[in-house]
């Protein structure tokens, strides 16, 4: 085989991979599987392992919120729930490239760009799927001008501890969102 089919061969096989989750941000509703594909926490955790370097962050990351009351939760439009994961996403993303930008060359500053890209794709299908999935003029107009709650995470230099709230905020808060968004599939 001729280094340009081997090419065309990995190209596609990639291809096909990512076109099960970028297909269309609703596939990550609907599909279980494409949620699991996109999750990279377990991947990140496994090599900080083997990357004594980047155990501590050259500054502080504030932990996004993880804890939920349920009570309070159900009570909350989807919208309003969506703002919520986002506000926390958006700033854990904001610190991550605080401490990504602040980082030496090396195997530290590649989980930092890797953990960066992972928030970012969160974000990008979360802002998408706002523009596919329809809700009603009530809950639009309840979660137009209403932020969420500001939530005080305690803040960590800790990349462990970061990718543990990470994982936990797609397990839990992000994950709740999406089963109450899935009555779009």
């Amino acid at each position: 085989m001729d280094l340009h089919k081997v090419l065309l061969v990995v190209l596609s096989m990639v291809g096909s991979d990512l076109s099960c989750v970028w297909s269309k941000p609703l596939d990550f509703i609907c599909d279980p599987e494409a949620r699991k594909v996109m999750n990279k926490v377990t991947e990140l955790e496994q090599d900080l392992v083997d990357c004594s370097a980047a155990a501590s962050l050259p500054n502080s990351i504030r932990l996004p919120c993880i804890k939920v009351h349920m009570a309070t939760w159900r009570t909350k439009s989807v919208p309003q729930r969506r703002a919520e994961v986002l506000l926390s996403l958006g700033s854990l993303l904001q610190d991550v490239r605080r401490a990504r930008d602040q980082s030496q060359l090396g195997c530290g500053l590649n989980l930092l760009e890797r953990l960066d890209r992972s928030i970012n794709n969160y974000l990008l299908v979360l802002t998408h799927l706002h523009k596919q999935v329809s809700y009603s003029s009530k809950e639009q107009e309840e979660s137009e001008g209403t932020e969420a709650p500001a939530c005080l995470g305690q803040d960590s230099q800790d990349l462990g501890l970061v990718l543990k709230h990470f994982g936990r905020l797609i397990s839990g808060k992000l994950e709740w969102l999406v089963l109450d968004m899935a009555q779009a599939c």
